[in-house]
């Protein structure tokens, strides 16, 4: 029985093939790679990998480099590095920057078990991911810290982008369970027909492409946390489902005719209107109440002005990209940051941030890199405001270019940050996947190296 997904980052075909087989006859699921950037490649499509075993020394991205992206982008996501006896010292380093453990080269299949077991769906994830500086967002962390001790049903509410995962994590760290699995699981974000074997697992044979037998998230939770995001986005049959599951506190697979006995504590969110789905029969009330039993909502971003500084530099510390220094945002640019709504809230002030790291060149991140509406660079509405800027200038041509040259390099930069995932690359710039390609196409044409 699988109860995750690892991925191999490793250079040697001959180590590599061994650790796939090793932890496959432990019954572990294995994806595998040979480098740093194939591997981003892999995460980025795939949510279900819980644990990443790398190299350290390998071509295009090594294992420090590759590190440094998973705690950007992934910062729950445990990684274990693999590593040679002259490499030691620096390993231990790597563990101050987020590394959870590391294996010294040769290592006995034994150990890499144990590694296996000991770090699978763990969250590597720091407490100090949520920031709370606002005094509203302080009152909530007090909340949070008292509320984790207990194994009531949490609901947290909230715009999308306030963070609502991630006070679900630190609920979690701050749990009885905090040693447990920590497993998320995005109901919107799972084709409807695929939730139901998502959640409750399956056994083999239970429906076509069922070649064996797979546990649900629910099993993947014992002993630890389920986080049910979106839980509004669920179809009302499945909430059925779902509501006798929690009720009896065992689960029963597809396909199976054996219940198994749940230890899992169950915390989920929304951004809906809980009282307008309940009388349109959109959300059972029933489990509303059973997942309700202790409610936190979570203030936009623009209603906690305190926490938006403090949240942007830990962002700036997520993607500096191993930049000697780190850069520092000026009085100009917090004013710019703080002045603004944050319609998408976190969400969308990390996006400004990774762009502001792009234009930025030197040790101060500047107003003039904080491009909140990454669309002025290149949608037509912008025509009349470029065409003044033409009109008010002698330097005409020069002005054109410094847009265009800025336009570049943003499109590249955050493509090389993203490791080549057009569909965030379009997220980050707030462009049209349809409009990236065809400028990307442009570059291709122009003679520019495009990922």
């Amino acid at each position: 029985m699988s109860l995750g997904r690892i991925l191999i980052v490793e250079d040697d075909v001959s180590l590599r093939e061994a650790i796939v087989d090793t932890l496959q006859l432990g019954d572990f699921e294995v994806l595998s790679v040979d480098n740093g950037l194939s591997a981003l490649a892999v995460l980025n499509e795939d949510d279900d990998i819980s644990l990443v075993f790398s190299d350290v020394r390998m071509d295009s991205m090594d294992g420090y480099a590759l590190l440094q992206r998973l705690r950007a982008l992934k910062p729950h996501l445990p990684v274990i590095l693999m590593t040679a006896y002259g490499t030691i010292e620096q390993a231990v380093s790597a563990m101050k920057d987020g590394a959870v453990d590391y294996l010294v080269k040769p290592f006995e299949a034994s150990l890499l078990l144990e590694k296996a077991r000991r770090y699978l769906n763990s969250d590597a994830s720091s407490e100090d991911d949520f920031v709370a500086v606002d005094p509203n967002t302080q009152k909530i962390k007090r909340l949070a810290q008292k509320v984790a001790q207990s194994d009531a049903s949490v609901m947290i509410t909230g715009e999308s982008g306030t963070g609502k995962e991630v006070l679900a994590r630190y609920l979690h760290q701050h749990s009885p369970r905090a040693k447990g699995p920590f497993i998320a699981i995005n109901c919107a974000a799972i084709p409807e027909t695929m939730l139901e074997a998502t959640l409750f697992g399956y056994e083999k044979g239970a429906f076509t492409g069922a070649v064996k037998a797979m546990p649900g998230k629910f099993e993947q939770a014992q002993q630890g946390t389920l986080f049910l995001d979106e839980i509004g986005e669920m179809s009302v049959d499945l909430q059925s489902k779902l509501l006798r599951v929690l009720q009896e506190r065992e689960v029963e697979r597809l396909g199976g005719d054996a219940p198994i006995a749940l230890d899992v504590r169950v915390l989920s969110a929304t951004n809906i209107d809980f009282n307008e789905a309940i009388k349109s029969h959109k959300f059972r009330e029933d489990l509303f109440y059973r997942l309700n039993v202790f409610p936190i909502h979570l203030s936009p971003l623009r209603e906690r002005p305190l926490d938006i500084i403090p949240i942007a530099e830990r962002l700036i510390t997520r993607h500096a990209d191993g930049r000697n220094a780190l850069p520092i945002l000026d009085e100009a640019a917090k004013k710019m940051l703080t002045s603004y709504h944050w319609q998408g809230n976190i969400r969308e002030l990390d996006n400004v941030i990774q762009r502001a790291l792009v234009l930025s060149s030197g040790e101060t991140i500047t107003s003039a890199d904080i491009l909140i509406d990454a669309r002025s660079l290149w949608h037509e509405e912008n025509a009349e405001t470029v065409d003044n800027m033409m009109s008010d200038s002698d330097q005409n041509p020069v002005v054109m270019q410094d847009l265009k040259q800025q336009e570049i390099k943003l499109i590249l930069k955050t493509l090389k940050l993203q490791a080549g995932n057009r569909a965030r690359t379009a997220e980050v710039l707030q462009m049209s996947p349809r409009t990236l390609r065809y400028k990307l196409a442009k570059l291709r044409e122009e003679g520019y190296d495009v990922e």
